[in-house]
């Protein structure tokens, strides 16, 4: 590639940024609370305050599930960080993951018609911030965690899954394997190579490389193939000074890499199929020559974020046959918001109680078949954020999974599900369009 080509993709990489600097202090947040009721005039306040509401409460008194009935429980998420792990930037504070958990309050309400609010915690204490969401549960009718370091992001997690009896999601972990499992399915069919015979590196030892690795060996991909690496090394039987520490990092230790390879990143890319990077943001951690010793047709996702690995131009220089990362500004986003707004939109409709590792799954098969076959390509393996109908797609394919493994409290046809998640979804991008036309929405200058 030409140095002037080059210098003008760098060029348009820092734009996302520079507009972001511009634009959040001129909107002065993303998102905020408007009324759903009609208002006639300021007798209604008698019915949807004081003194008609105290009947409705009352009802809920009597049987706790009229909530879901009564109030906006059942469409509401709370998004809760700690600031510990924000994008690629560490722990940079809560008041500082704002921005991230505003961002995706607004990603819920516009692709998944979920009305979703930042809950920033002032602890990092893990114990703190389990009790934390445990009482919680009344107000929400899920909790998407977020940017919360590992450790303690797994244990988190598991505990919560097991003892809440509403939804509990790290989208760091389930959000971002699922959608990288739905981009490799649909890559692998371009090089024409099935999943139970490659090999896989996983560059990136973190929440969600670990989430990617016990999913994709799930769906079919041989644990002996699948070589992780951390800072310091690959992940092998060896590590032993993991076993108490990182207890997640042991259990790849123990089931992958049945050859013991060790020597980090390039070692593990050796001759690999696959390269699925989540480590430190770029570019150059991960070498053009690592990338030229790969199997024939590598497939490369880079998805640190701000910025990837390694340059998508530069993995393609180097013979990669499909490169994704996780930016919008490049072909193939691996992003989380093609699968979460529609996961909860499911879920939330079905009132499951938990979402499952095959109701991700279920996620995956299906925004992987929202792109035909005979349209998939080396720079299209993935639906775009543009393609909305694939949200309510997804949302009714995982309302149909948790009613399947009878983790649902409604049963809905699948006709049900995908009905009402299209016309929430329709409502709320029309409701944005309609303020933005109405001036509500202010153009920025």
């Amino acid at each position: 590639m030409k140095k002037t080509d080059t210098k003008k993709l760098l060029k348009a990489a820092e734009k996302p940024s520079q507009d972001a600097r511009r634009l959040h202090p001129f909107y002065k947040g993303k998102i905020e609370i408007v009324p759903k009721c009609r208002v006639r005039d300021f007798n209604d306040f008698a019915i949807w305050y004081s003194p008609g509401v105290a009947s409705v409460c009352m009802d809920i008194h009597k049987n706790t599930e009229m909530v879901y009935e009564y109030t906006n429980k059942w469409n509401t998420v709370a998004v809760v960080s700690d600031g510990t792990r924000v994008l690629g930037l560490g722990d940079i504070g809560p008041e500082a993951s704002m921005p991230v958990m505003e961002g995706k309050a607004l990603l819920y309400k516009y692709l998944g018609g979920v009305d979703a609010f930042p809950v920033c915690l002032g602890t990092k204490d893990q114990q703190e911030i389990i009790n934390t969401v445990k009482i919680l549960q009344p107000s929400f009718g899920g909790v998407n965690l977020e940017d919360i370091s590992q450790p303690k992001c797994f244990p988190i997690l598991h505990t919560l899954r097991k003892e809440c009896h509403i939804p509990v999601w790290h989208d760091d972990q389930q959000g971002t394997a699922l959608v990288t499992l739905a981009g490799l399915i649909n890559a692998l069919k371009v090089v024409n190579k099935k999943i139970s015979k490659i090999k896989i590196a996983l560059v990136g030892a973190g929440s969600a490389n670990i989430c990617i690795a016990r999913l994709i060996m799930l769906y079919g991909a041989n644990p002996a193939n699948v070589i992780m690496t951390d800072s310091k090394d690959t992940l092998h039987k060896g590590r032993t000074e993991l076993k108490l520490s990182h207890p997640e990092k042991w259990a790849m230790c123990v089931d992958t890499n049945s050859l013991g390879i060790q020597g980090g990143a390039k070692s593990a890319m050796e001759n690999a199929d696959v390269v699925i990077a989540l480590s430190t943001p770029g570019p150059d951690v991960i070498k053009k020559e690592w990338i030229k010793a790969m199997a024939k047709n590598p497939i490369v996702f880079v998805c640190a974020n701000p910025v990837p690995e390694i340059w998508p131009w530069e993995a393609k220089d180097a013979g990669a046959a499909v490169v994704a990362t996780g930016r919008s500004d490049f072909e193939n986003q691996v992003n989380n918001s093609l699968g979460f707004p529609g996961v909860f939109r499911g879920t939330l409709d079905v009132r499951a109680k938990t979402i499952t590792d095959s109701m991700c799954i279920t996620a995956a098969s299906e925004l992987a078949a929202c792109i035909a076959d005979n349209k998939i390509k080396p720079n299209k393996i993935l639906p775009t954020m543009d393609d909305w109908q694939l949200y309510p797609r997804v949302a009714a394919a995982v309302g149909i999974k948790a009613i399947k493994e009878k983790v649902a409290d409604r049963k809905m046809s699948y006709d049900q599900l995908y009905n009402q998640a299209m016309a929430m979804i329709k409502r709320s991008r029309a409701i944005t369009s309609d303020m933005m036309k109405k001036g509500f929405i202010k153009k920025a200058k």
